[in-house]
């Protein structure tokens, strides 16, 4: 096949919302040009999404755009379960400084990040956003570079060539359509009214997210920013009721001031997996791969954590010989999780909707109970985000132990500096071991071209050593999304299943040439 080096890009990103912009930025800092295709030409400039954890916070500072966002965030207590006369029947608590080093919950507004984001491509020189564009074709399947057409719109027709095509076209995806990708239906689907609104009144608000499980009118209730808020309800044929009434149990008695509907908008929750994720160079990120129910604000936040588990590995195949077979593990790692969230989901809007009244006292005296039981709702709120299965980039054993989690993410002083660790630490593999590394470790983290650190020099508040510590490991290898891949067990030598991954890692074959990155680790100093 002959294919026009003037439309050859690395990578092709169908779509410009938040999974497709972060994902151009995740791949620029790792040295990968892109040409993001989007048909709207600027930002869309309704609310959407509103709530992020704290994983997000730190894949958002992988992108370069964490202190605008952190700019612009308002954190939040929580999530409450109320019955129908808003009494409390269950509290999960977040905590403000959570173990990626952000606060478990914060509240924002999609455009305002989208805005963030689209400034960032800007700057950005391997990035390029086709705005006002039509994708009217992806691939077929086939091996070798991935043809995408698109229509300007003047009517011109477009080709490009590229190495991967990425789908964050959304849940109407063509992405999804081209690979020949269908639903599977996890059996949720309801019709809701969303309203946002900007207002200096007296809201009774608990700074935190309020579920009220009320089968005849369950609603969602946050506060986004100082004089924003959201309000969700069910619709119900024959009970139409206006957006005053409807938001009267939050307000002042009475309250006569302003009050302005930014939006009200109904949609219909879903809760769906695509049945595959790739089809050769073609992979699918955010709603074009999942739906889900938004009652535990996890939307987004899956989408972006597909676009980080994706880029680095991409990024690990095109520029520095990694073997191919490192892009299966996207679908396998992130399918599971992302089902996960979904049945999560779907768990809350039975408990907010299902039932009749007998049913909804019990189900209101169950809840109360168990959350009555110490740890329980800290376990319930960590389970958000639980650690990824087995597989070729995370060694599990018998013991579950660190394999699959996250590492921590204090702040650590470096040459007399105070960071954050994943910006000492860079965005490349890293062995951290509790104390000096041996000769083998040495060795291994030489070969793959990584520091070996221990945690004693990074000047951290304890937090790191604790960690490996409870997780009876000596040392761990670090994927650069700061997922651990494998540990050397507490008293061991070596890694337990290095010849498991280490061909994944490097090929024979030759690495795309060097083109300049964002900054790298700040330890090279302490590579042993």
């Amino acid at each position: 096949m002959t294919v026009d080096e003037a439309a050859r890009v690395p990578v092709v990103i169908v779509g410009a919302g938040p999974v497709g912009v972060t994902a151009a930025l995740l791949l620029a800092r790792r040295g990968v040009r892109s040409v993001v295709l989007e048909r709207h030409r600027d930002i869309y400039p309704l609310p959407r999404a509103a709530a992020t954890d704290d994983e997000i916070r730190r894949i958002l500072q992988a992108a370069g755009v964490e202190e605008e966002f952190s700019a612009m965030a308002r954190p939040a207590n929580g999530l409450r379960l109320l019955d129908a006369r808003h009494r409390v029947m269950a509290e999960f608590r977040r905590s403000p400084q959570g173990h990626h080093g952000y606060p478990q919950t914060s509240m924002f507004d999609q455009p305002e990040l989208e805005r963030v984001l689209r400034d960032a491509l800007a700057g950005d020189p391997r990035c390029e956003l086709r705005g006002g564009v039509e994708v009217t074709g992806v691939g077929p399947d086939c091996t070798g570079p991935v043809r995408v057409t698109y229509r300007d719109g003047d009517g011109g027709e477009h080709e490009l060539w590229a190495d991967a095509v990425l789908g964050c076209d959304g849940a109407n995806s063509v992405t999804r359509e081209a690979i020949g990708a269908v639903w599977e239906d996890l059996r949720f689907e309801e019709r809701w009214t969303v309203i946002d609104v900007r207002t200096t009144a007296d809201v009774r608000s608990w700074e935190g997210v309020d579920q009220v499980c009320d089968p005849d009118r369950p609603a969602t209730f946050t506060r986004i920013g100082e004089d924003r808020y959201r309000w969700e309800f069910r619709l119900r044929e024959g009970a139409e009721q206006s957006v005053r009434d409807l938001v009267a149990p939050w307000l002042p008695p009475s309250h006569e001031g302003d009050f302005e509907v930014i939006r009200e908008a109904q949609y219909t929750f879903r809760a769906r997996l695509a049945d595959r994720w790739r089809s050769g160079g073609v992979f699918l990120l955010g709603d074009a791969a999942h739906l889900t129910p938004p009652f535990i604000g996890q939307g987004l936040c899956a989408g972006l954590r597909d676009a980080y588990n994706l880029t680095w590995k991409l990024a690990r195949v095109l520029r520095q010989g990694g073997d191919e077979r490192l892009l299966d593990t996207y679908e396998s790692e992130r399918k599971p999780h992302a089902r996960h969230g979904i049945r999560l989901a779907v768990v809350m809007g039975w408990a907010m909707t299902g039932g009749q009244d007998g049913v909804a006292s019990l189900r209101r005296g169950v809840l109360s109970a168990a959350c009555r039981i110490p740890g329980l709702t800290e376990l319930a709120g960590r389970d958000l985000s639980p650690p990824l299965t087995a597989g070729p980039l995370v060694r599990r054993g018998v013991r579950r132990g660190l394999a699959g989690t996250h590492c921590p993410q204090p702040w650590v002083s470096i040459h007399g500096h105070r960071v954050r660790l994943d910006d000492a630490l860079g965005d490349s593999f890293t062995v951290l071991t509790a104390t000096e590394p041996s000769p083998s470790l040495t060795a291994l983290a030489r070969g793959l071209g990584v520091p070996a650190v221990p945690v004693t020099d990074l000047g951290d508040d304890g937090t790191l050593a604790a960690w490996l510590r409870a997780g009876r490991a000596d040392a761990v290898l670090l994927r650069p999304d700061r997922v651990v891949l494998d540990v050397v067990p507490l008293g061991g030598r070596d890694f337990t299943s290095t010849a498991a991954w280490a061909s994944l890692l490097h090929t024979t074959r030759s690495p795309a040439p060097s083109e300049p990155t964002a900054p790298h680790s700040l330890l090279r100093s302490t590579t042993r």
